[in-house]
């Protein structure tokens, strides 16, 4: 396949694509800003809690 071939195959298939709004791309960015925020925390909690865990366990 040559590259030029392949460029306009690609051209042709982006048309197909029903590209988001700009208001829809915002608040999916907000939500996984959002999600990644509340994971982050809820990952951040529950390794302090094992690393006091831990280190009551091991001693020190």
């Amino acid at each position: 396949m040559k590259i030029t071939e392949y460029l306009k195959e690609t051209k042709t298939e982006l048309k197909h694509v029903i590209w988001p709004s700009r208001r829809q791309t915002l608040y999916y960015t907000l939500i996984v800003i959002v999600l990644s925020v509340v994971i982050a925390y809820y990952l951040g909690f529950f390794d302090s809690i094992f690393e006091k865990g831990l280190h009551k366990i091991i001693g020190g």
